[in-house]
Order: C-alpha cells, then structure tokens, then sequence
C-alpha cells in the first residue's frame, strides 16, 4: 500500500511538540540565527550568531550563504533583505461565456499573494533585535531601525527566496514541503528527530516503524505514528505526532548547536591546486620583499625604543612549526622585558582564554614599547623575511610552537600541511569570547585549510589592512 501524506497545518498538530511556526524558528536557529518577530514577546538569546527580524505573518526561507560575504567584509549592523519570492504563481481557471452561455475562452486568475516581496533583516545586534521585537507593527518597527541605525552602518540586499504566509493552510503546507526537502540536519536543534537509514527520513523514537515499511524521499514521522509492514510512504512529507502521545517542544541549546570539539576523524585536504601554490608563493615574495623596504627604514627607530625602555635584545625569534612539521625560528620585535619566562608560571594561572594559548588584559610582561607595537601589529615587521626565506607565508593559520600543535592531531595535521601565515581567519573573526578562543581557533585554520584560494587571501589581506588602519583612527 502506498501512502503520500500532504502537509496540512493546524493549530493542533506538531512533530517532535513543535508546530509549522515553532518549526521554522529551529530551522533558522541550526544556523546559530533567531528569528525575531515583530510584536511576538521572546525572551532574546545573547548566544544567537545572528537575530532575523521579521513581520509576524511571514515565514521567510533563503540561502543564508548568499548573505555571508557581506556580512563578514562590510559587517553592517543591519542589513536589510528585499526577497523576492521565486514560487510559480498558483492560478484557478474559469470559463469566460458569452449572454447565450456560447464559450468564449479560458480565464487565469493569479493568487495576487504569490510572487510577492518581503522586507526582512539580519543584524548581530541584540539591541536592535529587542528594539525591533518592541515595535507596535512592522512600519514603526522599521522606522525606528532607521533612526537607530547610521546610514553607513546599513545595507540593502536584494535575493530571491521564498516567503509563505503563516495564516493561509495552503501556504504553510508549502513551506512544510519545502522545509522537509531542505533541512538536512533537523537534529541540530531538535533532539527527537533521529536519522534512519542516513538518508532523508527522520523519526521520533517514540514511533514505530516495521521493518518491512518503505518511506521514500524525505519524511518525517512524528511521536506515537505507527507504519506497519508493506506500507509505503513517499515523501517530502510530515507524520503528525498522534495527539494521545505528543512530546514537549524541545529546547535549543544555542551553545552546542556546533559541536564544541571538531571530530577526530577529520581529513582535511588543503583546497590548492599547484597553480594556485605557484602563485600564492610569487605573491609572499614579491609582496614581502616590498613590505620590508618599505618598513625598513621603521626598524632604527623602532630598535632605539625598545633599547632605551629595556635594553637588548631588539628581536625574539621564537620557536614555531610550518609545513610539515619543521621547526623555525618566528622573528619579531621583542615586546616583552627581559625575563618575561620566570613570569610565565605566575601568568598562566590568570589565563583569560581556553586552549593552550595564554593571554589576559595588562600583562604585566609587556613593555610600555611592546604594548604599543602590538597594538598596530608593528612588532611582526621582521616576519616579512621569514616569508621570503619560505617558512611562513602572508595568509595562513597562526603560526604555533610544537607543545600548541598536541592538544587535537586532526586539526594539527590539516594546519601543517599549508605554511603558516602573518595573518589569516583567525586572526580578523576572534571574537575573545570567553571559553571560545581555543575553539575560533580550530574552526578558522580548518575553514581556511579547506577553501584556500587567492581570493580568500585577498580578501584576508585587505580585511587585515582595514583593522589596523581602523586601531588607528580610534587612537
């Protein structure tokens, strides 16, 4: 027996305890963003990478990845979208007759809900979220935004997506169709959702499915459902919990919706052609060698202060690791007095960072000099020769030392199969959360392992550039 259940909404159905509204909200928080509406009281999740801010009466769905670059590059503190919704237009016919009932053609009629825009916005500010929540309707709401928010802190976007309307049933057993198809990881954020079989098919642990059934395509079943042997079920569809046993909603663990350790079975190729390798070390040349012609008439001056405040020495090469594994001495400008390393004990304890790094506020080991070389990047001038000798590069992960690189052998061998670089992902994202720190780390040097490209480069550079010229016009 072959069954096709259509998604339908009510107000008393739910899968896994989470209605079609509570299902779009977890969707969007599997990618760390909360979806804030307008005029529905919730409490604002500080742990939320991002807060979508939406009228109450639309369900909005779109790539999230068409938006990352601007948010990233630019980073506006609101960036508003202008979707546009892709759907083919639903019609009805009807027969155009003449007095005598003689036919005279077809008539389309256009649902004039389809094919509509929405006005949506995305911001990392939980201020704005709240000030948005707040707002008497969605006019005021955008209104207030516009007030709140500089103009050169604000983007427009247009995209092509999709919107569905919350009141309309036909509408929600769209967006139920089409968020069945693309979600490929309900679990994420709904812990009853269990995978069978690893390809689309999720069911509740409280259901029942024979072995002898099939479901086919992607379908989810709720609690209490029962499929017996030889039915068949085509999917995209939802199984509603049966009433008599529906669950509570689950709740989402905004901290562990990534996992907080990468998995140890990770195999990380880097994403580099020999093209791209040939030309990526032409650039650390020709730039580097420009770099330190420029910067070298810096290095006397620079030299004299650390002289004067602390004596010598004026550089620190300290041991790190590139390619490989081989071990290389990362020269900069001391910015730390002599005998920091009988500190480093006492420091250590004062750790303000997880991971095997250590940094906290004020150190005392760093010199008045030091404080200010670091906070223009002034001290990390001479690593421009160790690009040039080939032991590090431009971009790339941060270059660590030997006891850093124990602490996970997945993430170890994927930063050492690239040379290390001056400055990379890491270095322009950290946010120095707390308890975090250790994790950026990992998760940057992967991302950068894996989607190396001049592009990516350039784009590392200019960013870098931009936040050292930024440091400077705060001073």
């Amino acid at each position: 027996m072959v069954t096709t259940v259509t998604p339908v909404s009510s107000g008393t159905q739910t899968i896994w305890g989470l209605d079609p509204i509570q299902l779009h909200s977890y969707y969007w928080a599997s990618f760390g963003v909360q979806v804030v509406r307008q005029g529905e009281p919730s409490q604002i999740v500080p742990h939320a990478e991002l807060y979508l801010l939406t009228a109450p009466n639309i369900l909005p769905m779109f790539k999230l990845k068409s938006v990352i670059n601007p948010l990233e590059w630019v980073e506006p503190h609101l960036l508003t979208i202008r979707l546009h919704d892709t759907r083919e237009k639903p019609y009805k016919e009807r027969v155009i007759s003449s007095e005598s009932d003689r036919f005279l053609k077809f008539e389309r009629l256009y649902d004039a809900s389809s094919g509509r825009q929405a006005r949506i916005m995305l911001t990392p500010e939980k201020e704005l979220a709240e000030l948005w929540m707040a707002a008497p309707d969605p006019i005021t709401g955008y209104r207030r935004l516009k007030r709140f928010v500089p103009q050169q802190d604000r983007m427009v976007l247009r995209l092509n997506g999709k919107t569905f309307d919350r009141s309309s049933d036909e509408e929600i057993a769209a967006f139920l169709s089409e968020l069945v198809r693309e979600w490929r990881r309900p679990d994420s954020t709904i812990s009853r959702a269990k995978n069978r079989d690893g390809n689309g098919v999720w069911i509740d642990p409280d259901s029942y499915v024979a072995d002898g059934a099939r479901l086919l395509g992607n379908v989810w079943v709720g609690a209490g459902r029962k499929i017996n042997p030889g039915e068949v079920i085509v999917g995209p569809t939802v199984m509603w919990d049966d009433p008599s046993c529906r669950p509570a909603p689950p709740v989402i663990d905004w901290m562990t919706i990534e996992p907080t350790e990468p998995p140890q079975d990770i195999n990380v190729q880097p994403a580099a052609t020999n093209r791209y390798l040939i030309a990526k070390r032409m650039i650390d040349i020709i730039f580097s060698t420009f770099a330190l012609i420029v910067t070298l008439p810096f290095f006397p001056v620079i030299m004299l202060a650390i002289w004067i405040e602390d004596g010598r020495p004026f550089f620190f090469g300290h041991l790190r690791e590139t390619r490989g594994g081989r071990e290389f001495r990362c020269w900069k400008f001391r910015s730390m007095k002599n005998g920091a390393e009988k500190m480093n004990d006492i420091i250590a304890q004062l750790n303000q960072v997880d991971g095997p790094q250590v940094y906290i506020e004020n150190d005392p080991r760093i010199t008045k000099v030091g404080r200010f070389l670091r906070k223009y990047n002034l001290d990390e001038f001479p690593q421009f020769w160790n690009v040039i000798k080939g032991d590090m590069s431009i971009v790339g992960p941060r270059p660590s030392p030997r006891k850093e690189n124990q602490y996970c052998p997945a993430w170890r061998e994927a930063r050492l199969s690239v040379r290390p670089g001056i400055t990379g992902l890491w270095q322009i994202r950290r946010t120095r959360n707390k308890g975090a720190d250790f994790q950026e780390w990992i998760k940057y040097d992967l991302e950068y392992v894996e989607n190396m490209s001049l592009s990516l480069d350039l784009k590392i550079i200019y960013k870098t550039v931009e936040q050292v010229i930024r440091k400077g016009t705060r001073s």
